[in-house]
């Protein structure tokens, strides 16, 4: 008699030894801690950045107020940068000589990098030459990040890559010239995203598939939104750019503490055919959680894993690449959707996010008010997600996105000269409701779908596609000096072009995660268009209510049919064994 096939595959032996128990919630909570200090790490650049109100230096202005000197410099059609060679009562004349000096209304007092250093007007490109380097930093720090965590793990790349972001942030605060700034912005911007996703990553992992929406995006909508929230304030509170990058740099190192209390993914070392290490890492996992799993268990998930192992051609899956995912059609198709996906969301959230300034409010205010969306949109994820299924919460949120941010663009083009500060303000904080909707969902989506054995360098090259979109924001804006609606339209095709192709990808919801290329080539192989969970559901609920309605009379005779049937297999069965 042949011996049965092993059937304990990762998700079982992950439950038995307790999928959402007290492990996982330690790890969430410092998931949470992560998203703090990613938040406040992401925004620094536009932090220490923000510029106030300005005019230029003259020695007639020093005792007047505010109010006065904007009164004055308001015939001028550059009044930050205009030298006044002249001040008579509320009258001026301009001198053709360029600003040296600067008179800064400071926000709640804040002394900004650009303000210190008088990197304003002729001079304002060098802080915007550091923002470039930041993103340059992201999309090398994501591949390479990404690259090594699928190496040598996920926790000592999630270590390393906040120890870049430590440094780059620690060391901008000694900097002067723009030559050192945009090489410590570089370092900075190796971390940003991999320091988020990797953990992200960790946590998805080893926890139970129906508890992830609601466990992760509670953790990203409560603690991200509370670092972005404390941003703004931590920068009031310490009242200088140098101290701000003090007190947001340091807090990185307790990141190296994580290699004590968190275990390396199990379902990565399985990739690696290192199922002893696995195992070692899921059994600390069971006594953490107070589980007792029996040797017999472990060793029949060892006999899975050898069998897979054997399927899948021995060692193929230990050496996949992110070049694989290219090289079959449906992978590829999904790869590129995938990567679409994020060049839209990334863009649009980007622009959103950081656009805080101008408006007729405190940036700080306003960057505030913008933040707030990020827990209802959390919340809202957590309520529909397992509801209606990722591919309908990521298409239906890039298409709300896309109106929100079509109705805040042509509202701020349209109101340019003559600001309504109220309602920009709404339809900002509605547009980034939107696009935050959409970057939760993306992420969540993107990590489920792309097979173990690639996660960690699928992930980050799907972040890196949208960091490299990011770069067209400002060509996309200008297009506004043109026609003022262009840029809100632009970004409202790319949203509605974004909705459609999510259709073409396969639901992950409630289904063993693909591990090796040949499991993501098949996955969701047979799903059309249009099937979302929420109407398999409902179509289910149908069948079996006509089913209850159908009547007695014909439900006897199919029961009669159905034992008949049964009987004669019997039957046949017996004639067969006699003979």
């Amino acid at each position: 008699m042949p011996e049965p096939l092993p059937t304990m595959d990762f998700d079982k032996i992950l439950g038995k030894c307790g999928d959402f128990n007290r492990y996982q919630l330690l790890i969430l909570a410092l998931f949470g801690l992560v998203n703090i200090m990613v938040s406040m790490h992401y925004f620094t650049q536009t932090v220490i950045s923000f510029v106030p109100d300005h005019w230029c230096y003259h020695e007639k202005l020093e005792n007047r107020s505010y109010d006065e000197i904007a009164a004055i410099y308001s015939k001028f059609p550059n009044p930050s940068c205009t030298l006044l060679s002249d001040v008579n009562g509320l009258n001026a004349t301009a001198s053709t000589e360029k600003c040296s000096k600067w008179i800064y209304k400071y926000d709640f007092g804040y002394r900004s990098m650009n303000t210190e250093l008088n990197w304003v007007c002729d001079a304002s490109y060098k802080s915007t030459i550091g923002q470039s380097l930041f993103f340059i930093g992201s999309v090398v720090g994501t591949l390479f990040y990404g690259l090594l965590s699928d190496k040598i793990g996920r926790l000592p790349a999630l270590i390393l890559s906040n120890f870049s972001g430590f440094v780059g942030d620690f060391s901008t605060i000694f900097t002067k010239q723009v030559t050192t700034f945009t090489l410590c912005r570089f370092i900075s911007g190796l971390a940003a995203d991999t320091n988020f996703y990797l953990m992200y990553i960790i946590v998805l992992e080893y926890m139970r598939p129906t508890m992830r929406t609601l466990g992760l995006n509670i953790a990203v909508g409560v603690f991200y939104t509370l670092g972005l929230v404390f941003t703004p304030w931590l920068a009031v509170l310490t009242g200088h750019w140098q101290y701000y990058l003090a007190s947001t740099s340091l807090p990185l190192l307790l990141i190296i503490l994580f290699y004590f209390v968190i275990q390396e993914s199990a379902q990565w070392l399985v990739t690696r055919n290192d199922v002893d290490g696995a195992i070692k890492r899921l059994k600390r996992v069971a006594k953490f959680n107070g589980r007792h799993v029996t040797q017999a268990e472990f060793d029949e998930f060892r006999k899975y894993c050898q069998k897979q192992r054997e399927k899948h051609g021995g060692d193929d899956q230990k050496h996949s690449s992110l070049i694989d995912m290219f090289r079959t059609p449906r992978m590829r198709k999904h790869t590129l959707i995938l990567f679409f996906k994020s060049m839209v969301i990334t863009l649009c959230y980007d622009v959103v996010s950081r656009n805080v300034e101008g408006m007729g409010i405190s940036p700080f205010v306003m960057f505030s008010l913008s933040a707030l969306v990020v827990l209802p949109s959390s919340l809202m994820l957590v309520l529909l997600q397992d509801r209606i299924g990722r591919k309908g919460m990521a298409s239906g949120s890039l298409l709300v996105g896309g109106f929100f941010t079509v109705a805040a663009g042509i509202a701020i083009a349209y109101q340019q000269h003559n600001h309504n500060a109220v309602l920009l303000a709404c339809l900002t904080v509605a547009a980034r409701f939107g696009v935050a909707i959409s970057y939760e969902s993306g992420s969540q989506y993107a990590t489920e779908l792309i097979p173990t054995c690639v996660r960690g360098q699928g992930v980050a090259a799907v972040h890196v596609a949208g960091f490299a979109a990011s770069f067209l924001a400002p060509y996309i804006l200008w297009l506004g000096t043109f026609f003022k609606a262009a840029p809100s339209l632009i970004l409202g095709v790319l949203f509605f072009s974004g909705s459609f192709v999510c259709l073409l990808l396969p639901e992950t919801l409630n289904k063993t995660l693909p591990k090796t290329i040949e499991e993501g080539e098949v996955f969701g192989k047979g799903e059309r268009m249009f099937d979302f969970p929420c109407l398999s559901q409902q179509n289910k609920k149908s069948e079996d209510k006509n089913s209850e309605q159908e009547p007695y009379s014909k439900r006897k005779r199919n029961q009669s049919l159905t034992i008949g049937l049964e009987c004669n297999h019997e039957t046949d069965a017996n004639r067969n064994s006699y003979t």
